[in-house]
């Protein structure tokens, strides 16, 4: 079937969740007979408005005795907003209907400005201290996609962990998850055809998606509509909560991925004989791959810590990395492999009564100015890790317009403070940076990838015949 080009910008237009105006397009003929050079246009469409969906609070399960498993809201998520222009965000709140009296996540929106897009960016946070769940919770709220990776997550004794899916749009999604386990992918019953309401949030237990998988991975599609996906992770020992956190979408399969801010708040050999205080999870989802991953310390001259270490990544079967050994200290781990791979970091801060840990994605490139919203927690940082060859001169511009140029060493990453609550403005160099928010304390540890900005959206490329 032949598509005209104003339907097909239409269509690609549509599937990302942005509306076009469809104009004629004249002197598009067919290609003369013998030239295969292909056509293709740039279709820019009008600037919509930005919209960030957020985590929503912590939730609980259990806490109703005469229905165990019907959620809870255990704590409310504290949110850091802020737009370009200071422009003040509308709020709304998504249905929740998994969730008893549930309050939902918050959707932050901001219209364009004088026809350009508004760069927007907001986070949230969240303590609990119960006797059944107990922890630091941080993370980023962020566009919905039609595809994201959560790489994170236990389905083994002790770990109530949840996935949690937010459609903002006002059409319905169907959502199916995909989990990466130990005998490869599979779509189980419970995650095909998820049907996720328009302005509502769904929640299915990770246990009902890959009951006893200690490392699972999960692809999460959409159709009709994209989805906000995330994942709660909180687990208990022996009846002592353990920590928890919510974890967003890692960045999409490629073959360097950069997982930067990356906390050890336990001095090796002080956690026990056998616990791994932070371990590195991999996937290469689509083909046998040799990777190599270089861990950076932040806040030094730059370069490996140690040198790198080679592994072999089997197609569609996560792989678990041990990374004790570490000095307390920040770090970017960087995995360059021969094929498309993802993963995350996982960072504890010790295994008993008031410990935490934390999942650390891998980042999206920063390529143009972007905002980042710091989540109200303890002692926050920035990192900022480059891959150029050359240093790169970033400037971080505060609420109340000071700049301050940090300059991030070739092939290295730095560690800078930051305000809880603040927004920042990061202006990356030529080359693009990778940042994340780390909150690193004996009873708080997590972090969160910045994301791109709004406003850096490329155009669709289209290829009429």
């Amino acid at each position: 079937m032949r598509l005209g080009i104003g339907l097909v910008v239409a269509v690609v237009a549509a599937s990302l969740g942005v509306s076009v105006a469809v104009l004629p397009v004249s002197g598009l003929l067919p290609a003369a007979a013998g030239d295969r050079a292909a056509v293709e246009l740039a279709a820019l469409p009008p600037a919509g408005p930005s919209i960030a969906t957020c985590a929503g609070p912590v939730l609980a399960a259990g806490r109703d005795t005469a229905n165990a498993s019907m959620l809870a809201d255990a704590a409310p998520q504290a949110l850091t907003d802020g737009a370009a222009g200071g422009v003040a965000p509308e709020t709304t709140t998504l249905r929740a209907p998994d969730v008893a009296d549930g309050a939902g996540p918050t959707v932050l929106t901001v219209p364009p400005t004088d026809g350009a897009v508004t760069d927007l960016a907001a986070a949230g946070s969240a303590t609990v201290a119960a006797s059944d769940l107990s922890g630091f919770a941080a993370s980023a709220c962020t566009r919905a996609a039609m595809e994201s990776w959560i790489v994170a997550g236990s389905a083994t004794t002790g770990a109530a962990d949840l996935v949690v899916l937010a459609n903002p749009g006002d059409v319905a999604a169907r959502v199916t998850i995909t989990v990466y386990g130990a005998t490869g992918p599979a779509v189980p019953a419970a995650g095909a055809g998820i049907v996720v309401a328009a302005g509502t949030q769904r929640v299915v237990p990770l246990a009902a998606l890959a009951l006893g998988e200690e490392n699972p991975i999960l692809q999460i599609t959409a159709a009709e509509a994209p989805v906000r996906a995330s994942l709660q992770a909180s687990l208990t020992r022996i009846l002592v909560p353990g920590g928890l956190d919510q974890v967003g979408a890692s960045a999409v399969p490629t073959e360097q991925i950069v997982i930067p801010g990356v906390p050890v708040v336990t001095a090796p050999g002080t956690a026990g004989e056998s616990d791994v205080v932070t371990s590195l999870r991999l996937l290469a989802p689509a083909a046998d791959a040799n990777a190599s991953v270089v861990i950076l310390r932040n806040g030094g001259a730059g370069g490996a810590t140690s040198q790198p270490q080679d592994v072999a990544l089997t197609a569609g079967i996560p792989l678990q990395l041990d990374l004790s050994g570490l000095e307390v200290g920040t770090y970017t781990v960087v995995v360059t492999a021969s094929a498309p791979v993802t993963g995350a970091v996982r960072a504890a801060s010790g295994f008993g009564a008031g410990s935490d840990f934390g999942w650390f994605a891998a980042a999206d490139e920063v390529t143009a100015p972007a905002l980042v919203a710091v989540a109200d927690g303890p002692v926050p940082q920035l990192t900022l890790a480059s891959t150029s060859d050359t240093a790169q001169t970033v400037g971080l511009t505060g609420i109340d317009g000071e700049r301050t140029d940090v300059t991030v060493p070739a092939g290295g990453s730095v560690t800078v403070p930051v305000t809880a609550g603040a927004v920042y403005r990061i202006e990356p160099g030529d080359d693009g940076i990778r940042a994340a928010v780390t909150y690193a304390t004996g009873g708080a540890v997590a972090g969160y990838p910045v994301p791109a900005g709004d406003a850096a959206a490329s155009a669709i490329t289209v290829y009429p015949r």
